[in-house]
């Protein structure tokens, strides 16, 4: 039998109620300008649901086939070089926005994702492999080469870092 899930916690209810806030005040001050920033944010928001609706079936996906303990083997406390190389490969192939990334990982990090390897990932997305060709064109194969060794390089070392930090953090 499978356990049940968390249950739903809106952690923005502050800051959702200070915008709606803000927002009726510009409306007092400035209604037109008002009305004009939430078509915008609507345009925006609109744009973004298909990304959020991908991660949280990616989530729900994830939750299903995979078991908290297949994740920690992976990704967790003694994943070892295997979660180190796993976290630097998805950070390099992952794509879209950055943000759209934060749920999925929360949800991982929940499952047992050590946080040295959301630090690998995140900095490794700064290679982007679609924009790779144009620069090796502008820039040449050594020197794309080599930044991004570098890139990776400073990606593992932020990881283990920020472990080293928390290991300092905990011991007090």
């Amino acid at each position: 039998m499978k356990k049940q899930g968390k249950a739903f916690v809106f952690r923005g209810k502050y800051f959702f109620l200070f915008i709606l806030i803000v927002y009726g005040i510009l409306f007092f001050v400035d209604s037109q300008s008002t009305l004009l920033s939430l078509r915008k944010s609507g345009a925006v928001l609109l744009k973004v649901l298909p990304i959020f609706a991908a991660v949280i079936l990616f989530t729900a996906l994830l939750n299903y086939f995979l078991q908290p303990r297949q994740i920690a083997r992976h990704l967790g406390r003694e994943s070892g070089l295997q979660g180190w190389l796993w976290a630097l490969a998805a950070g390099i192939i992952s794509h879209g926005p950055m943000y759209a990334w934060y749920p999925l990982l929360e949800d991982l990090r929940s499952h047992g994702m050590r946080d040295g390897l959301i630090v690998v990932f995140f900095s490794a997305r700064t290679i982007k492999l679609p924009l790779l060709p144009m620069m090796i064109d502008y820039f040449g194969w050594s020197f794309t080469l080599i930044l991004s060794l570098y890139i990776l390089t400073g990606a593992l070392l932020q990881g283990r870092l920020l472990e080293l930090l928390e290991k300092i953090r905990f011991k007090r």
